[in-house]
């Protein structure tokens, strides 16, 4: 089990402890510690346990401890790696400019108490005066090299935030735009389903005695063909789904050729629909969004206008730079009332080609419209 801090450095305390006792009895220059002398070895290594919570008051302590051994002319080579610790310490957890008046502070010091030794106490400060730089510096070096690497290790876990945030990103973007196409395709085709279903129905129950044979099985075919129409369309949509590929990768998507086919699958459940469009190529993406905001404006009509027979008429035209597309309708405008999403996806759809949209009944007379207008071009792009 990995010790603490405060752990690690009470066993390095003890160890330095111990390690001074021997180097004291053992090796170096200097007197055998006396009573006196066991006291001050052993209290100097004391505040090392504190060492790394307040390094500065670990060095006013324990500076006039060492300096008190040294002057007693005690073994000079026991205490020297509790000195060097400290140094590393004051080093490693401070700035280069503390750590600088610190080495020149203790420097200065250590010359002082060698003067009465004459030069050749001079000349042992110096040298002493060697390892006190090399701790200092290790210490220095060390910090800076843990300040780099908690750089890097901190850029690394942006970039990796930032990557994930994308991939939700994109996730939610993908998933909003599968949701788009599901409603748009499932809600057409189930309330023109609806509506053909209901005309056959009606056909049936109005008099069975002269049934009209004709009329049923053109309701029967309309739906067939609505039913075939919306399985290719949601086979296309569950093969982006099974794709491991990149989630743009998609079939071509529908564009203003596929109007007249929407025009003439609202005609087949029983509505007028007056289509033109007048547009020269226009981009695949407002292209698309026209399309879309087309189809559910005629899927809302035929659900919610009320009455067999409605008028919807549909503009697609250029003006200023921007595609305009209008749907309107004379419905009574009749529903269940429950909230869709149609409206909210036909504003997205707006929204990601930087258009604008209207949409809401008609003020003077019966009906509803809808009118959007699609810039051809992006802002700030200029007409080529």
């Amino acid at each position: 089990m990995r010790l603490s801090a405060r752990r690690q450095d009470v066993v390095l305390a003890v160890g330095l402890a111990v390690l001074a006792s021997v180097v004291a009895v053992s090796f170096g220059s200097g007197r055998r510690p006396d009573a006196l002398g066991w006291t001050l070895l052993l209290a100097l290594h004391v505040p090392l346990v504190w060492r790394r919570r307040a390094p500065m008051a670990v060095l006013c302590v324990m500076v006039p401890l060492i300096a008190t051994f040294h002057e007693h002319d005690y073994n000079h080579s026991a205490p020297t790696g509790a000195s060097m610790v400290l140094l590393y310490t004051v080093a490693v957890t401070g700035s280069v400019r503390r750590t600088v008046i610190v080495g020149c502070a203790v420097v200065v010091l250590m010359v002082v108490l060698k003067l009465s030794d004459g030069m050749a106490g001079v000349a042992e400060s110096f040298q002493i005066a060697g390892w006190v730089v090399s701790m200092l510096v290790l210490g220095g070096y060390l910090r800076v090299h843990r300040q780099l690497t908690e750089a890097a290790l901190e850029r690394a876990e942006r970039a990796e935030r930032t990557r994930e945030e994308e991939a939700r990103r994109r996730v939610a973007e993908e998933r909003l735009r599968i949701a788009r196409d599901l409603h748009d395709l499932l809600a057409h085709s189930i309330t023109l389903i609806g509506v053909q279903t209901s005309v056959a129905a009606h056909v049936l129950a109005e008099d069975p005695g002269r049934l009209d044979r004709a009329a049923v099985a053109k309701a029967l075919d309309d739906i067939a063909d609505t039913c075939r129409s919306a399985r290719g369309e949601l086979r296309t949509t569950l093969e982006v789904l099974r794709d491991h590929g990149p989630l743009d990768e998609r079939g071509p998507l529908p564009g203003l050729d596929g109007l007249p086919d929407l025009a003439a699958t609202a005609r087949a459940a029983g509505a007028k629909v007056d289509l033109a469009v007048v547009a020269k190529v226009v981009p695949t993406a407002v292209g698309a969004a026209a399309y879309r905001i087309v189809q559910e404006a005629l899927t809302n009509a035929v659900r919610h206008g009320g009455r067999a027979g409605l008028t919807v008429r549909v503009g697609v035209y250029e003006r200023d730079g921007a595609l305009c597309v209008d749907v309107t309708d004379d419905g009574a405008g009749t529903g269940d009332g429950t909230p869709g999403f149609g409206l909210v996806g036909m504003r997205e759809r707006v929204r990601s080609v930087g258009g604008t949209l209207d949409a809401g009944p008609l003020e003077e007379k019966e009906g509803y419209a809808v009118s959007a207008v699609l810039p051809l071009r992006a802002p700030g792009e200029e007409a080529r």
